[in-house]
């Protein structure tokens, strides 16, 4: 959910401003994003890719981070189109 919430947000961003924000802060402004997800399992961040592309990356923390297969789950958005890693049994849990 968070990575999800992190993509909205990209794309309001890229929409005002015609391109994707290089780090998660222009993007937490008047929203609610944090660089927890909500239930403080995954800490959130964002890199630049280019002005057309980002990465944003859900590294789990705690407890969470003993489930090893997906203690990091991505997103990689590039000119719109979305790519999750690493695998889609991670995104469903």
């Amino acid at each position: 959910q968070a990575l999800t919430r992190v993509q909205q947000a990209q794309e309001a961003h890229r929409s005002a401003h015609g391109l994707y924000a290089g780090t998660l802060a222009p993007l937490t402004g008047g929203t609610a994003l944090s660089a927890l997800s909500a239930q403080g399992r995954y800490a959130i961040d964002v890199a630049s890719a280019g002005p057309e592309s980002y990465q944003a990356t859900a590294r789990a923390i705690g407890v969470q981070a003993q489930d090893t297969h997906c203690a990091t789950l991505t997103l990689q958005v590039r000119q719109g189109f979305a790519q999750t890693g690493p695998d889609s049994v991670c995104w469903l849990r």
